[in-house]
């Protein structure tokens, strides 16, 4: 009898990925004169040397997460997300609506619509599992993984926040581009409105499979659990941090929205989660449970930014990219930024510690061509949320709350990877140069 292959852990896939991006570096941008052995040592420094400089952002991406997720959970949520499950009464339904509302939930943000896409998955799958409604389980939630397709063109997408602070580290090529050039442009609203329209008609024709496992095979017997407390300071403080974020509106000029960062973004959803539990007992006690779902994040981030020192350190992505700008021109620079954002987000899945490293590279290029900064941006961030699709490390808080492998998510999460290549390869061909 033939053994199974298994599917490779998070984890696993963040050490194979070490090991490739290790060995390229080792024989791309190795000195002439080098011993191999020598320089294999540093190459290992590289990532010693990486392996720590994210701590910021990676703070700021777990509170983004456990913010999030403790939103998601909280009664108002779980009720109006109960409501949404107790009306399914098709597998097609099941889909859409799972589909939808985590796109929904990516555009606010992605820890909020990630959290939210597997908590109403599993909501469906219970209410599926006991009125006798016959759903296909691990495609509704893979539809609950969308918000991470389409997370970088929202709210709390991280180059365009970062282009948008006042300091940021490229300010002296780029200066501010705020987000009303960026997320709220017509270029980024129109081919999200072509996304959505072609998720939908995906979703459809994917629901329309026979459903061969059943729901008991995959189903979490953990509950979401819902939290509550006696007194009201959760519900001052929250409205204290809401009024300051309006304050922030209010004296903003125009639609000139520059202060909106991840800082701000995180600080929105403290105030929302505060205000929206009323109790500060329980959104502590929310914010413990939502902890463990960070877990593997706060572990295997390092190993990323590991990844990334190795990169940036050696040579290898400047020497890849600046290959590339050789290589092309005004006319297939735009795609070949885009599809050289999906490739290096398989490495190195962190759409802030990308852009750090991509970002001057994608800029000064696009300067020297006369490109669109503000459209090459979201060039950028098209090609960072594309391969979310095929790089398990962001479903890591799904998998955990529906408890369905990894490996029956990614065979449906392909063909959202197909769609999103085609639709934002052609936008950006067609509208960018």
């Amino acid at each position: 009898m033939k053994k199974k292959l298994k599917f490779p852990s998070t984890f696993e896939i963040a050490l194979l990925l070490s090991l490739v991006v290790f060995l390229f570096a080792l024989f791309l941008t190795k000195p002439q004169g080098d011993h191999y052995a020598f320089y294999a040592f540093n190459v290992l420094k590289f990532w010693q040397q990486g392996f720590w400089e994210l701590l910021e952002f990676t703070m700021q991406m777990v509170l983004i997460l456990v913010f999030g997720h403790a939103l998601a959970i909280s009664r108002t949520i779980d009720k109006w997300l109960g409501n949404i499950s107790a009306g399914v009464q098709s597998n097609r339904q099941a889909v859409l609506i799972t589909g939808l509302v985590a796109i929904f939930g990516g555009y606010i943000n992605w820890g909020f619509g990630l959290v939210l896409g597997a908590v109403l998955a599993k909501k469906i799958g219970e209410e599926g599992k006991e009125r006798g409604v016959r759903i296909n389980y691990p495609l509704v939630g893979a539809a609950g993984y969308l918000g991470m397709l389409v997370w970088h063109g929202g709210l709390s997408g991280s180059a365009t926040l970062k282009v948008a602070e006042r300091d940021h580290f490229l300010a002296n090529i780029t200066g501010i581009i705020p987000i009303n050039q960026t997320i709220f442009s017509e270029f980024n609203l129109w081919i999200n409105a072509v996304m959505i329209l072609v998720l939908i008609f995906l979703l459809v024709f994917l629901s329309k499979k026979k459903v061969s496992e059943t729901v008991e095979n995959f189903l979490s017997k953990e509950k979401v659990r819902i939290f509550q407390g006696k007194d009201s300071w959760g519900f001052l403080l929250g409205l204290l941090i809401l009024l300051l974020v309006l304050g922030d509106f209010l004296q903003s000029k125009g639609v000139d929205w520059s202060f909106v960062d991840l800082n701000f973004v995180n600080f929105v959803l403290l105030g929302a989660g505060l205000f929206a539990y009323k109790s500060l007992e329980a959104y502590v006690k929310a914010l413990g449970y939502a902890v463990k779902g960070a877990t593997d994040i706060v572990i295997q981030f390092p190993f990323y930014a590991g990844i990334l020192g190795m990169m940036k350190y050696s040579g290898l992505l400047v020497m890849l990219a600046d290959d590339m700008v050789m290589r092309s021109s005004a006319d297939s620079f735009p795609l070949l930024a885009f599809l050289s954002s999906a490739l290096i987000n398989l490495f190195v899945p962190s759409g802030g510690g990308q852009w750090a490293i991509q970002g001057p590279v994608i800029m000064e290029a696009s300067m020297k061509m006369g490109l669109d900064l503000s459209k090459m941006i979201m060039a950028f961030a098209f090609g960072d949320q594309l391969t979310n699709m095929l790089q398990p490390f962001w479903a890591l808080p799904l998998l955990s709350i529906t408890g369905i492998p990894a490996k029956e998510i990614f065979r449906y999460t392909f063909y959202f990877f197909i769609a999103g290549l085609l639709v934002f390869g052609l936008g950006i061909w067609f509208f960018v140069g």
